[in-house]
């Protein structure tokens, strides 16, 4: 990504043509145009197991499936704004996933 030294605007790049965003400027040479990102040291990149990354609060609730104690559980308003959240519940073994209405 480049940015133009007049304004600090990113400079963008149609085909074989840049110009800035805001003023228009026109940068002298060639672009370099990044395709791909390293990540991290020694261009390392990070796998994310999101199976670990459960950030739902656990709470003390019946499982219908496989009558487990525990699941996530998280709220979502999919009715109008005028009525109550819907609860989703995840049960920590099974992953089975309910809601409850309120």
């Amino acid at each position: 990504m480049e940015f133009c030294p007049k304004c600090g605007s990113v400079i963008l790049v149609e085909g074989k043509k840049a110009n800035c965003a805001k003023c228009s400027y026109k940068p002298k040479g060639k672009i370099k145009i990044q395709t791909s990102q390293k990540g991290g040291a020694g261009g390392r990149i990070a796998v994310i197991d999101e199976k670990k990354m459960q950030t739902y609060p656990i709470v003390p609730i019946k499982c219908p499936e496989c009558k487990a104690k525990e699941a996530f559980f998280w709220t979502m308003q999919t009715r109008s704004s005028d009525e109550a959240e819907t609860k989703f519940y995840k049960c920590v073994d099974c992953e089975h996933t309910w809601r409850e209405y309120q």
